[in-house]
């Protein structure tokens, strides 16, 4: 038989089993019910995707409501002795020409000046545009003239696509650079041949654009993408509350106007809704200055990348050889002696693996001491190797 105080601990020992039992019991019961009359197995669920939250004002356009360029020629006076040459003609051309209208008949070949420049004016025609706009003009040489500093605008008419004129420019010119020139010695300064004209230009003509009477308005996206113009009809017409939008292509959404409304009012309200876009995965590079741009949503597959290079340098010196002081012969000859040193860089490896970001493989590069230029090379090998996923746009 048991010994004494033994029954007191097997009946602990019973109710512990009966405890663990009923957890297990528990736990199996919690556990189908989290997985369901289907199966066993649970699905993971993915992350939900992050998604980018723009203004449709911001990445798209309204058909028709835009900007127009506006182009003219004239002449800037007023330069001190840099303007351009008397080899060039056509600006002493414009100045006679100029007088004339004034009533003042000089030939173009008695003109000897250096303060004048010919120059062609840009200026940009916003919509809406009505006669009194000021707009801002942008003021580039045509010529050879050394500096466009403290030259004065003549009245000058600037044109559109259509050959009509739309507005009038004059003014004193801003330029944000300097060149300076004496005996043959030139120190210049950023651009000192292109200025601009704080409101130097004055509208004349108006853009017709009616919005009365409409029953539909077209939005264009910035980039063509389904996904993106579906995302913007779908919150369009929930801000809205009824179904006024519908994409028609990648790029084209749809706008419909309800008789009566106000139509400011609507596309007010339509360009401050916000949207989901996505944009395209693409690196700029401009092979001219260096330049390499890499865009946030760029995807980076595993990738190893050796990078090294062969440096040749070519170096030449030319030497005199004279003869001896008292020789009757010879001749004094210019010896070209040329070197070659060939340096073989040692090879740099870096390896990228799955889930790096753009961060990692600019660090990555910076580490192996890979230039710009090196990094364009690097990137279109990615691309060709199918694992750099974006598009690469050289400029």
């Amino acid at each position: 038989m048991f010994p004494v105080g033994s029954l007191g601990k097997r009946a602990l020992a019973v109710s512990f089993r009966l405890a663990r039992r009923t957890l297990l019991r528990l736990s199996w019961a919690f556990w189908l019910l989290a997985c369901g009359p289907a199966g066993w197995a649970i699905e993971p669920v993915a992350p939900p995707e992050v998604q980018h939250l723009a203004r449709v004002k911001d990445i798209a356009s309204i058909e028709g409501i835009r900007d127009n360029q506006l182009v003219g020629y004239g002449i800037v006076v007023g330069l001190h002795n840099t303007g351009d040459s008397q080899q060039t003609t056509f600006p002493l051309q414009t100045l006679a020409a100029t007088l004339l209208r004034m009533g003042v008949s000089v030939p173009a070949s008695a003109i000897k000046v250096q303060n004048l420049a010919a120059v062609f004016i840009s200026a940009t025609l916003p919509p809406f545009s009505r006669p009194g706009t000021k707009l801002d003009v942008t003021v580039a040489s045509a010529g050879d003239a050394q500096s466009l500093e403290g030259g004065l605008l003549l009245l000058t008419p600037l044109y559109g696509p259509d050959g009509k004129i739309y507005a009038e420019g004059e003014g004193s010119l801003v330029v944000g650079g300097y060149a300076l020139s004496v005996n043959g010695n030139v120190k210049s300064y950023n651009h000192p041949t292109t200025a601009r004209i704080p409101a130097g230009a004055m509208v004349e003509r108006g853009l017709a654009f009616e919005l009365a009477g409409r029953h539909n308005f077209t939005l264009l996206l910035n980039q063509a993408d389904f996904r993106s113009a579906g995302a913007m009809a779908t919150f369009i017409n929930k801000d809205l509350g009824r179904d006024a939008a519908r994409s028609i292509d990648s790029r084209e959404i749809n706008l419909e106007v309800t008789p009566g409304e106000d139509i400011p009012s609507l596309l007010a309200r339509v360009e401050a809704v916000e949207v989901p876009f996505y944009p395209t995965a693409k690196v700029v590079v401009n092979e001219r200055t260096g330049t390499v741009v890499i865009g946030g949503t760029v995807v980076l597959q595993p990738v190893s990348i050796l990078h090294g290079g062969l440096a040749i340098n070519v170096v030449s010196e030319f030497q005199v050889s004279q003869p001896s002081a008292f020789s009757n012969t010879g001749t004094t000859q210019v010896v070209q002696q040329t070197q070659i040193q060939v340096k073989d860089k040692p090879v740099n490896r870096i390896e990228l693996k799955k889930g790096s970001t753009v961060d990692d493989l600019v660090r990555s590069l910076q580490s192996i001491g890979a230039t710009a230029r090196d990094v364009i090379s690097i990137l279109q090998a990615m691309k060709s190797a199918g694992a750099l996923e974006a598009e690469i746009e050289v400029l």
